[in-house]
C-alpha cells in the first residue's frame, strides 16, 4: 500500500491504555497502525465485533 493511500488522522486515547499497549506492542511485535486497520475492517465487516464495540464501556485495566 503507498502512502497515497493512507489517511492521517489523529485520537486522543487515555494514557495509560496506551502506555500499556505501547508495552504489549513491544512483546508482540504490533502496531497501532496495525490494531486501527484491523479494528475499522471489523467493524465494517462483522456485525459481532460492531455491537461488541458499541457495548464496551469499561476501560479499567
Amino acid at each position: 500500500m503507498s502512502k497515497k493511500d493512507l489517511t492521517l488522522t489523529s485520537v486522543k486515547i487515555q494514557s495509560d491504555l496506551f502506555e500499556e499497549f505501547k508495552v504489549a506492542c513491544v512483546r508482540h511485535k504490533f502496531s497501532f497502525q496495525k490494531l486501527a486497520d484491523r479494528c475499522v475492517h471489523l467493524y465494517l465487516t462483522d456485525e459481532d465485533f460492531k455491537r461488541q464495540i458499541h457495548n464496551h464501556n469499561n476501560l479499567d485495566l
